[in-house]
């Protein structure tokens, strides 16, 4: 692949930059930026169309790209926005399998593009390289596993408040501080009724607690006015 020289120097300066491709030996460095072509996308191009079947590996040189997933009911959900040196499509480079997510430029962008077949034959050379590949995919992983573990716990969060709020219309009683006493529930009984598992919904009253939100008693919980707000909104 002939480059110009500008082009050169800015692959070679990102390829460096991604983690993938880290622990690569200068004689190699030389060798796979050749291997990179060049791509140019206008704002809101798609680069990568989910479940689509293409294996190419993306380095952003100029400009940025929004991650997007589309649910079963066609609502597009951003998974984050990509900058200028990011990566992305190595998933499909390794194990050859459609996208998981479409890619659309953000803005008027520039890529370096690798085929999935180039580094095969990097990684035969070069088993270094395969363990820093390692690195950047457990990094990608623990990073979906702590989104996702987030978006659990909000979820769970919203169902405790809301059952909280139906309590409060049901049988709270007012006190003079504005708090509204209920029947105590155990973790258990709580959990059943929202469907979610305890050791989630303990965490979550553990939350409320420390955000007075809801306080414990004995034989009662008192829960903050602002819970009703929140469920009427």
């Amino acid at each position: 692949m002939h480059h110009s020289n500008d082009e050169r120097e800015l692959v070679e300066k990102f390829v460096r930059r991604v983690i993938l491709f880290r622990g690569i030996t200068e004689k190699y460095l030389k060798q796979i930026v050749d291997d990179f072509s060049i791509l140019h996308a206008t704002k809101n191009e798609v680069i990568i169309v989910q479940e689509d079947t293409s294996t190419d590996l993306y380095i952003i040189l100029r400009g940025k790209v929004k991650v997007t997933l589309m649910s079963v009911e066609g609502e597009e959900y951003i998974l984050t926005d990509l900058q200028t040196g990011d990566c992305f499509g190595e998933m499909s480079l390794i194990d050859g399998k459609p996208r998981c997510a479409t890619v659309v430029a953000a803005e008027d962008s520039t890529f370096a593009v690798l085929k999935r077949e180039r580094l095969i034959e990097a990684l035969q050379q070069d088993p270094i390289l395969a363990l820093d590949l390692l690195a950047t995919l457990v990094h990608k992983l623990r990073k979906a596993t702590e989104r996702e573990e987030g978006l659990a716990f909000l979820d769970v969060r919203e169902r405790v408040l809301k059952l909280f709020g139906e309590l409060m219309r049901e049988e709270g009683k007012r006190e003079e501080d504005g708090f509204y006493r209920i029947g105590k529930r155990t973790q258990k009984e709580l959990a059943i009724r929202i469907g979610a598992s305890r050791e989630a919904t303990s965490q979550v009253l553990r939350a409320l607690a420390s955000e007075k939100i809801l306080l414990e008693k004995d034989i009662y919980f008192l829960i903050s006015p602002s819970v009703c707000r929140e469920d009427s909104e």
